[in-house]
């Protein structure tokens, strides 16, 4: 999970760096520089806006979980408003011939694209991460999490028919800020790019904001249970904000964003999610099997169906990445298990008192 959360604020950072680009082109008719908004590799040496990016939020964050949360709700509503309007403007040059042949590359084609976009559910995942915070966690984190998903993949999948209705599906490839692309291709004029643009940019600084936040709610928990030094889970007095962890995560994040290409960090982002996923699906059953008698907060329905097939479906997504991804992902789970036998694992609170400890969690 710190490598899904990690890479994926990289990876979403970079993204903001593209729409401020392509919004500078609107309103100026001027970019940025490749030297200074483009990675070692692809015609640069440091992307300068997803740093950027990362930094203002760590400066929100450490202002407290109530001022991230509203100014994120205003965000999330721009958001919305701005791909309803990418919607409806691009459905004006809807054109059925778009979709034939509906699946062009087959079942692998799917397969792969799935298993890159899969990072999109890890919004899902941050909602775990505040139950710390929530109020009646019980009833708010199943609600959170199934309204998330219902919400989330009803707008992606009306605005991913609005784009490739608008424009051929080849046109995709190497296409920067691709949805404000298309607002200004289908209404020839500059002002419906700068709004998608401008929504981008408010949308993206929103993820950036909760994945971070997410992550650092992590490590507290992780040294709370004593996979981790105490160290992370000092809180500021005032503000009631792990201090610390929001430093750690934001240059973490900040590095590979600033060094490593876009593609790259979304494989791996999904690789972390899609084993995420899968282990969270096999916890289920080894702890019905382990500790039948735990209190537990929701019911997982179908049971072991569900949890078996949530396991095949990654495993199967997992495969379809490329085999640069598996490389790495082996290079951060072998540093991950240094790091649990030489210390985490002689002093977990979770393994020394059994599940007197998971009850408690």
């Amino acid at each position: 999970m710190l490598l899904e959360y990690a890479v994926s604020g990289s990876a979403i950072a970079v993204g903001w760096g593209q729409y401020l680009n392509e919004l500078l082109i609107d309103v100026t008719g001027w970019k940025l520089p490749d030297a200074i908004a483009q990675p070692p590799g692809h015609g640069g040496y440091v992307n300068l806006p997803a740093v950027v990016l990362v930094a203002l939020c760590a400066i929100l964050l450490l202002r407290g979980a109530k001022e991230s949360a509203r100014v994120n709700l205003i965000l999330v509503l721009a958001k919305l408003a701005v791909l309803a309007l990418f919607v409806v403007v691009a459905l004006k040059a809807f054109s059925v011939k778009h979709f034939v042949p509906f699946a062009p590359k087959g079942l692998v084609g799917i397969s792969a694209a799935a298993s890159t976009i899969f990072f999109s559910y890890i919004g899902l995942d941050v909602v775990s991460t505040a139950g710390g915070e929530a109020i009646n966690p019980r009833r708010t984190l199943p609600l959170g999490i199934i309204l998330s998903l219902l919400l989330v993949t009803g707008a992606y999948m009306l605005v991913a028919v609005a784009a490739v209705g608008a424009q051929p599906w080849t046109e995709f490839a190497g296409q920067d800020a691709g949805l404000a692309v298309i607002m200004r291709n289908i209404t020839g004029q500059a002002w419906p790019s700068v709004i998608l643009c401008l929504g981008a940019i408010i949308s993206i600084f929103s993820v950036t904001l909760v994945v971070i936040y997410g992550q650092t709610r992590i490590l507290f928990a992780m040294s709370h249970d004593g996979l981790l030094p105490k160290a992370f889970q000092m809180l500021n007095a005032k503000t009631g904000v792990p201090t610390t962890n929001v430093y750690i995560v934001s240059v973490s994040i900040a590095l590979p964003a600033a060094l490593v290409p876009l593609d790259v960090l979304t494989n791996l982002t999904s690789m972390g999610t899609l084993v995420a996923f899968a282990v969270v699906s096999l916890a289920v059953i080894i702890l019905r099997r382990t500790y039948p008698d735990l209190p537990r907060a929701y019911a997982a329905p179908l049971y072991p169906v569900l949890p078996l097939a949530s396991v095949a479906f990654c495993l199967y997504l997992a495969f379809s990445l490329p085999a640069v991804t598996f490389l790495m992902f082996a290079l951060w789970l072998g540093g991950a298990l240094v790091l649990y036998f030489v210390y985490s694992r002689r002093n977990s609170t979770l393994r020394s008192d059994g599940p007197q400890a998971i009850a408690g969690t």
